[in-house]
């Protein structure tokens, strides 16, 4: 769900493609990104503000150019070595075994997103998610010719229970997405909640339920990983886009049952995964610790906006990611530009009197909060 500071699903009257046999759901959308603005301080976009370690620039390229020898054949298809690796790492972090056989990757946590809708969504099926939430989820359905229905939340951005069975109940979906910790919100999701809403999918039918984890090494709480055990039919997706500082990078990942693993292949597109982008993410695992270093620095700056916030009177979101969710203003628009105004660039994703801002470094976070000061005074005039 975005809005007045992003181009992202709005409508227009007028595009380019008005005259070209565009499919019918397509029509009048607009694609997804956000501003890119030259400004001090860029907080809009959930990267992590600190670039990778020399030591690991240094091995990226000795992986690189081991792989590059080797660029005149085509790349590991199964990514067998990264998929180990990740699985190694999930098992580490996530609290829970995961093999080889559990994991798939692709091109960033959206492809990862786009083949479970190729697979268990597409023309006369359905997908169900809980907004606001990540828009992409209903961009990706809408690209792959799956329905989507929007669910409930509660006034305080948490998923309301009983109205979310509910939905399920009604409208039995194919696919059901549980985002945690939530984008653009920040709130994270109860084992409770997931449990109760796979429940219910199950017995509407038998869907696929992804929890979508792209912040949880964020969160202050633990993975809900272990839910996949003995749930043949949940999916967790992650991303090495945020923990790890690799946004360019386009490494996304799943882990369920190895059916799961096995039926997304029937659609990946043939060596999806290049030599080099296997070879700089098997880099990033070696640092692993070195870069979860720099996640506890951001969730220290994360808790600290959101204390800052709150003191200077905005209304804060709970946050479990990497990101503060702050309000609330009267005209949204307007208070982003103001802050834009003082240099710093923080999202407008269309949610009715709220803003969010990337927890960034500490120099770039008191500029950020010294322009909300001054917005909020000019506020109270």
């Amino acid at each position: 769900m975005e809005g007045a500071g992003d181009q992202v699903t709005g409508t227009s009257d007028r595009s380019p493609w008005d005259e070209l046999p565009v499919r019918d759901e397509l029509r009048g959308k607009s694609p997804y990104g956000a501003p890119q603005l030259h400004v001090p301080v860029q907080l809009n976009t959930n990267e992590n503000p600190y670039p990778l370690p020399e030591p690991l620039v240094a091995r990226i390229a000795e992986r690189v150019a081991e792989a590059a020898r080797g660029l005149n054949r085509y790349p590991d298809r199964d990514a067998v070595e990264l998929r180990t690796e990740l699985a190694r790492y999930l098992s580490r972090t996530g609290k829970h075994p995961v093999a080889f056989e559990n994991v798939w990757a692709a091109n960033g946590s959206n492809e990862v997103l786009q083949q479970l809708l190729q697979t268990f969504g597409g023309p006369g099926r359905t997908a169900i998610g809980f907004e606001p939430s990540y828009s992409m989820h209903a961009l990706i359905a809408r690209g792959t010719g799956t329905g989507w229905i929007s669910g409930p939340r509660n006034e305080d951005f948490t998923i309301d229970v009983a109205a979310a069975v509910a939905a399920i109940a009604e409208n039995r979906p194919d696919v059901v997405f549980i985002t945690s910790p939530n984008n653009p919100t920040g709130t994270a999701v109860g084992a409770d909640t997931v449990l109760a809403l796979y429940e219910a999918a199950q017995a509407a039918k038998p869907s696929i339920v992804v929890v979508d984890e792209a912040y949880v090494e964020f969160s202050h709480r633990d993975s809900l990983l272990p839910l996949i055990e003995g749930r043949p039919n949940l999916v967790v997706s992650r991303t090495m886009s945020k923990a790890f500082g690799a946004a360019g990078l386009r490494l996304g990942y799943l882990a369920a049952h190895p059916a799961v693993v096995d039926a997304v292949q029937l659609v990946r597109l043939p060596y999806h995964l290049s030599a080099v982008t296997q070879a700089t993410a098997l880099a990033a695992l070696e640092h692993t610790e070195t870069l979860l270093g720099y996640v506890e620095q951001l969730k220290a700056e994360r808790d600290r906006l959101v204390t800052e916030l709150r003191g200077i009177g905005c209304e804060v979101t709970d946050s479990d990611a990497n990101f503060v969710q702050f309000g609330k203003f009267p005209d949204t628009h307007a208070a982003w530009q103001r802050i834009l105004d003082r240099g710093v660039l923080v999202r407008d994703n269309g949610v009715p009197g709220w803003l969010r801002v990337t927890a960034g470094t500490p120099e770039e976070n008191d500029a950020f909060l010294d322009a909300v000061r001054e917005l909020m005074k000019e506020q109270k005039r």
